[in-house]
């Protein structure tokens, strides 16, 4: 099958590619700049801007399947007013642009499967939210709300969309968990706020294994959460990464704190999203990671779920 990927070079995309590549696929990554990395011969690297149709639109017409995961990542830098404008239109230009391409080929791509976020919902309590949920409020909200707009007009009787609301998700070498292991690496780690919020998280391989999965899945359309069946409390999770790295977890960072420190960016740590993965459980998908604490531990040990822990105490 071949794929055209945007955002390839991310933490999610690297990740996609790499699968992909070593189940047969063929590749055309749409790129900004020519990665250093070297690809084999079912890769092929094409330039565009993220926001104009130009020579790569060609790779649109012989593809089956558009994968869209480009955009300015949401957590590296504060969100002043600049870095909003940035954020919302990395995501709006880059998925119309795609949209544009897919409209108007000669042979349609059976299946865009665009990126999106469990901000989706807004910060919704202790509430257990599936994709029938409205969307809530504030800046993530919005703009997932006006990304998903863009993305449902390339949806036709010859493609369909699919719209990735993705959770929390976590591995080494970056996102999310990142960041968060660095103050537990120093003895300093604890959780966030209240750690009363939730969070919906999922183990990056799961997020790959269900990309797959909506390919092969036909009836798969619309939002679909990209989130592991059990989603925890911060205090939990707080409380399992300390566990998984022998490292305590005692800090606890008053929520007035992470404000002033983050401003309206604390969105990210504060907002409580129990989301629940409906459409995937519905469709059969099986999930390497269910639980939280078995994902951490594969992590950071290399222990799969079922095996000793060999997790040091302390």
């Amino acid at each position: 099958m071949k794929l055209v990927i945007t955002g390839a070079t991310g933490f999610i995309g690297a990740a996609l590619v790499d699968y992909l590549v070593s189940h047969g696929h063929n590749l055309v990554l749409l790129v900004r700049k020519i990665p250093s990395k070297s690809f084999l011969a079912n890769v092929s690297i094409s330039l565009w801007d993220g926001r104009t149709v130009s020579d790569w639109c060609r790779h649109i017409d012989e593809a089956e399947t558009i994968i869209n995961l480009a955009g300015e990542p949401i957590g590296h830098k504060r969100w002043n007013e600049s870095q909003k404008k940035e954020i919302v239109g990395s995501r709006i230009n880059a998925t119309r642009a795609i949209v544009e391409a897919v409209n108007a080929a000669d042979r349609r791509p059976r299946l865009l499967i665009n990126a999106s976020a469990i901000g989706f919902y807004g910060d919704r309590g202790d509430s257990l939210i599936d994709e029938s949920a409205a969307a809530g409020k504030g800046f993530l909200a919005e703009t997932c709300v006006k990304w998903e707009k863009e993305a449902l007009a390339a949806s036709s009787a010859n493609t369909r969309v699919v719209l990735m609301r993705t959770g929390v998700v976590l591995d080494k070498d970056g996102g999310a968990l990142a960041r968060m292991a660095a103050p537990f690496k120093l003895f300093a780690g604890g959780p966030p706020g209240s750690g009363k919020q939730w969070v919906s998280w999922i183990h990056r391989q799961d997020v790959i294994r269900a990309i797959d999965f909506i390919i092969a899945n036909p009836k798969l359309t619309g939002p679909v959460n990209i989130t592991a069946p059990e989603p925890v409390t911060m205090r939990q999770l707080s409380a399992y990464l300390g566990e998984a790295m022998g490292r305590p977890s005692w800090v606890t960072v008053p929520e007035f704190v992470i404000k002033g420190m983050l401003g309206e960016m604390s969105e990210l740590v504060l907002s409580s999203q129990r989301i629940l993965p409906k459409k995937l459980m519905e469709a059969g998908f099986s999930f390497t990671y269910t639980k939280v604490n078995d994902a951490l531990r594969a992590i950071f040990t290399g222990n799969r779920p079922g095996q000793e822990s060999g997790i040091p105490q302390g």
